[in-house]
């Protein structure tokens, strides 16, 4: 606290005290700044240098692509290796469970999240950038991988004549054609990754707004927890894919809610709370537990006891795993014939998954102070997902419930991800049968209770409706129209809002007429500021938006309704007045050796030559001394027309220009006095827009505000005679 005060005592007694002359681009350019010489090379120079191959370039290549090799040979065993030993196996003891459930997801039988639990997270440590997320089986893809499966190969492509004429389904074969679904899928995506990682789309993520995503993922999370009902309440249902599937599904399991199997229901709310309890119990206690208990673990391992001991499949009618092979499958070619009916649905994905891995990626490695490879991860994910597709796995990404227990378990390099990719590996080739009696409703209860750290993204509706009303509707359409149309038309819907909210928020920007603070430089919105007062005579706008194609006839208006000046009825007014000020007078004199100003200027104009006098003139209300020489007749009636002189516009906020902007404003500049203010970058595009030319030169534009304002105010008292056309 005291260094906050001695800090605001120092600050308070700098002072900042500049004395220079007024500047203008037109005089920094030609006189204050030179640009540096610089000499292009020639285009065949370029690609050679580009295409040359030296040992430091080999080497910067290779790292890059494998970034194992700049850590793993300085990797300090004795300070890591036990962090990452008790990471690897608590992440290892929790991606079982979800390897398993989320395969239900997926509409693969649950041996293949498993196989998806070991090969993408070999192959992270490797080509990943991050050291502390876990890849591998996660909700959200998994959903938008099993509507794929569904969709491709429905039930009814599979129904057979049974007893009594009824229609049954061939199970092994549907679950057979799924598996080569979701395996082509899962390659197709792939393919998209790593290209995207080659072509440098790294940035593609950050179309996916946060609030977009955080709608997206919970209202995955209402189809994902809609979804896992009916294995909760042991009834057969159909699962639907599409727009209202949610609807659906509701509808199919409350007309059968009548055949519930009590058992199954039991046995999935009792797992359901006991989870929801040592989930809390970790949060609650993180700080004292050397590692959180293995909730999920303890309920597969306790509940394929108690169902085998009693039999519970036969007995009771308990669904369960079923037959899980011991040891891997061997590597097959995925289908190709199907990759056009799912390449909109791969690029989906694609995004979706690289979406959430990017952003977990950044948020460790803010925390940890290191930094990831945006395209690099790209790459990464797209290789896991490709190479692993050949045995058999379906599309992973980053899960943040693994991610959070790697990290906080003391996971400080992906060696703890390789070791409980190992895990995995040692229950599929040794006890992969054991889990064989496991009831389905308890993969259910470990999905649903693993999704409530996303419905607790409910939470952003009231903080954003504080903060952002603009991301909160973006928040909201994000989840309504991927609850109600479908992850795949949601996600399309969202990120077409999204980008509607950017045209809109250059199209309804900020506006404001800035005033001095004074006997400071700086300038503020009056309507907002008290101290900030109005230059006499003088208008200063501001809007905080590029001026483009879309908004340039909406920055004219805000500029007329806020400074109240129209030039084109100051226009028809001038010519009225001045007919009638002729037919009165008489023919004016010309008037030669006079510096000209732009035509149709709003500016108090004096004729030189002529000795200096006192005049009181009134502006905006007040009586002030002007020092002038004698009016010209245009200039005697347009200063009964409006006070205001010079307009100032602040340019600061601009972040681009185009050709329409630029001449709309070239427009404006022929009606009135005006003065840019503008930072380097934007007078660069003016430049390449060819924007200075007469009467537009470079000397109508200031570095900063108070420099334009310095300059009209002493303009006011500078002879001056406008060229009479």
């Amino acid at each position: 606290m005291e260094h906050v005060t001695a800090s605001e005592e120092l600050s308070a007694t700098l002072m900042y005290h500049v004395e220079r002359p007024v500047f203008n681009e037109g005089y920094i350019d030609s006189e204050l700044l030179h640009r540096k010489k610089r000499t292009p090379k020639p285009f065949q120079r370029r690609i050679a240098e580009h295409l040359r191959c030296s040992s430091e370039k080999a080497k910067s290549v290779v790292f890059g692509f494998l970034p194992i090799l700049t850590w793993l040979p300085s990797y300090p065993l004795k300070q890591y290796l036990f962090g990452d030993i008790v990471s690897g196996i608590s992440t290892g003891v929790m991606q079982l469970p979800q390897g398993l459930a989320y395969a239900m997801l997926a509409a693969v039988p649950p041996v293949f999240g498993l196989y998806s639990s070991f090969y993408p997270v070999l192959l992270y440590t490797f080509f990943g950038t991050s050291k502390h997320i876990s890849i591998g089986t996660f909700a959200v893809i998994s959903l938008m991988i099993g509507g794929v499966a569904v969709r491709e190969a429905p039930d009814s492509m599979f129904a057979v004549n049974g007893t009594n004429a009824s229609q049954v389904v061939d199970f092994e074969a549907r679950d057979a054609r799924r598996v080569e679904v979701v395996v082509a899928l899962t390659t197709l995506v792939g393919i998209i990754q790593f290209v995207l990682g080659l072509l440098r789309f790294g940035f593609l993520a950050i179309y996916l707004t946060e609030p977009l995503v955080r709608g997206f993922t919970t209202a995955a999370a209402v189809h994902v927890s809609v979804s896992q009902i009916k294995y909760l309440l042991g009834v057969h249902t159909a699962r639907f894919n599409g727009p209202l599937s949610v609807v659906y599904s509701l509808d199919a399991v409350f007309r059968n809610i009548a055949s519930t199997n009590v058992v199954t229901l039991i046995i999935g709310l009792v797992c359901t709370v006991f989870l929801y309890f040592i989930k809390d119990l970790n949060e609650r206690f993180k700080k004292k537990l050397p590692i959180p208990i293995p909730g999920e673990i303890i309920v597969v391992i306790v509940s394929t006891g108690i169902s085998y001991g009693m039999v519970m499949s036969e007995n009771y009618g308990v669904e369960v795993v079923g037959n899980i092979p011991t040891g891997l499958l061997p590597p097959k070619i995925p289908d190709f014939s199907v990759f056009p009916n799912l390449f909109p649905d791969a690029f989906a994905i694609s995004v979706v998954g690289f979406s959430i891995a990017i952003s977990l990626a950044k948020t460790f490695a803010l925390k940890h102070g290191y930094s990831v490879d945006g395209n690099q991860e790209l790459i990464a994910l797209g290789l896991c997902n490709f190479v692993s597709s050949f045995f058999h796995t379906f599309a992973v990404t980053a899960s943040m419930s693994r991610s959070l227990v790697q990290e906080s378990t003391g996971g400080h390099t992906e060696i703890a991800g390789l070791l409980a990719s190992l895990l995995v590996l040692l229950v599929v080739v040794a006890i992969g049968f054991v889990f064989q009696p496991l009831p389905t409703t308890v993969l259910a209860a470990i999905i649903m209770v693993n999704l409530l750290g996303m419905f607790r993204q409910m939470k952003d509706i009231p903080a954003l409706w504080r903060t952002s009303k603009i991301e909160l509707a973006i928040w909201l359409v994000s989840f309504f129209a991927s609850v109600l149309l479908g992850l795949d038309y949601g996600l399309v819907v969202a990120m077409g809002f999204a980008i509607l909210t950017v045209i809109y928020r250059t199209q309804c920007p900020k506006n404001a007429l800035l005033g001095q603070i004074p006997d400071t430089g700086l300038y503020f919105d009056v309507d907002e500021y008290e101290e900030a007062e109005e230059c006499s005579g003088i208008k200063i706008f501001q809007s905080n938006t590029s001026i483009y194609f879309a908004n340039s006839d909406l920055y004219v208006s805000a500029l007329k309704a806020k400074t109240g000046i129209d030039p084109a009825q100051l226009l028809v007014a001038r010519k009225s007045q001045l007919k009638y000020a002729k037919r009165d007078n008489g023919e004016r004199k010309a008037v030669n050796h006079c510096s000209p100003v732009k035509k149709n200027a709003v500016v108090l104009l004096v004729v030189p030559g002529v000795k200096k006098q006192k005049d009181h003139v009134y502006t905006n209300g007040q009586m002030t001394e002007n020092h002038a020489e004698s009016e010209s007749e245009d200039d005697f009636f347009l200063q009964r027309m409006t006070p205001i002189h010079t307009i100032v516009l602040d340019f600061t906020p601009v972040n681009f220009i185009d050709s329409v902007g630029a001449k709309t404003i070239k427009s404006i500049l022929v009606r009135y006095f005006i003065c840019l203010c503008c930072a380097g970058t934007l007078l660069s595009d003016l430049r390449t827009l060819k924007f200075f030319c007469e009467p537009v030169t470079p000397d109508l534009i200031f570095p900063t505000i108070h420099d334009a304002v310095l300059h009209c105010k002493h303009s006011r008292d500078v002879p001056v005679c406008p060229d009479v056309q």
